[in-house]
């Protein structure tokens, strides 16, 4: 859990993890639905199949980032936009040296501009292609066990097409990792996925099933750390 402190800085709490027959307990808290929780209706278009995934990433975020389960990483997310903004400042700064000096005169200092704002625009895409490609979460949580222990979960989602005898399907990849020492030792590892029809998330009207899904993505982020795998 992340406090911000008065001065403007932040600090990192570290659950307790006593007692636990499981890897992480964690696993308690995923199993358990928040039945009490106030909820913002979802609801969107069920004929369109980019709609439901992304409703059911941002019920995936909003879940899993809950202040006693994981901190959510912005990683992805920050070079994106740093990559983003770098080369809009970039363009902007090249029209206002062309514009206020000579053309002759600016042209190198635009023809650098030009192939770095390329350069800049190429690289956010390979970036969001090659390295983040479908990751939707990337969450960490530290523990105390007799030593602070570093868990990790990235997940990545995708999309099964409708096939003739099954619905179009939402489904996960998920990878965890459990180290301690600052990542130098590892304590255990996991790789699994997980898939099921929108239909069984989704009514006629399109509105989420919110406890379902969390209690699906629950089981699967569980099996996952325990070493199983999620069907």
């Amino acid at each position: 859990m992340v406090t911000r402190l008065a001065n403007g800085s932040t600090s990192e709490s570290v659950h307790r993890d006593e007692g636990q027959n499981t890897p992480s307990s964690v696993v308690g808290l995923l199993r358990t639905p928040n039945v009490n929780a106030e909820r913002e209706e979802v609801k969107v278009n069920n004929a369109s199949v980019t709609d439901m995934k992304h409703a059911c990433d941002d019920a995936l975020k909003r879940f899993l980032s809950r202040p006693d389960l994981f901190k959510q990483i912005y990683t992805h997310t920050d070079v994106r936009l740093g990559l983003g903004w770098a080369s809009v400042f970039i363009a902007a700064g090249t029209g206002f040296y062309g514009y206020k000096v000579d053309f002759e005169k600016s042209k190198p200092v635009v023809w650098a501009g030009l192939i770095l704002y390329i350069l800049l625009t190429v690289l956010q895409t390979l970036y969001s292609y090659f390295v983040e490609g479908n990751v939707v979460f990337v969450g960490k949580r530290k523990t105390l066990d007799k030593r602070i222990v570093t868990e990790r979960i990235t997940i990545a989602s995708t999309t099964t097409p409708s096939k003739p005898s099954s619905p179009p399907a939402y489904s996960l990849t998920l990878s965890y990792v459990r180290s301690t020492s600052g990542g130098k030792s590892l304590l255990g590892k996991g790789r699994s996925n997980a898939s099921k029809g929108f239909n069984g998330f989704f009514d006629e009207q399109g509105r989420l099933d919110q406890e379902v899904f969390e209690r699906w993505v629950g089981e699967a982020v569980s099996g996952v750390i325990e070493g199983g795998k999620t069907e």
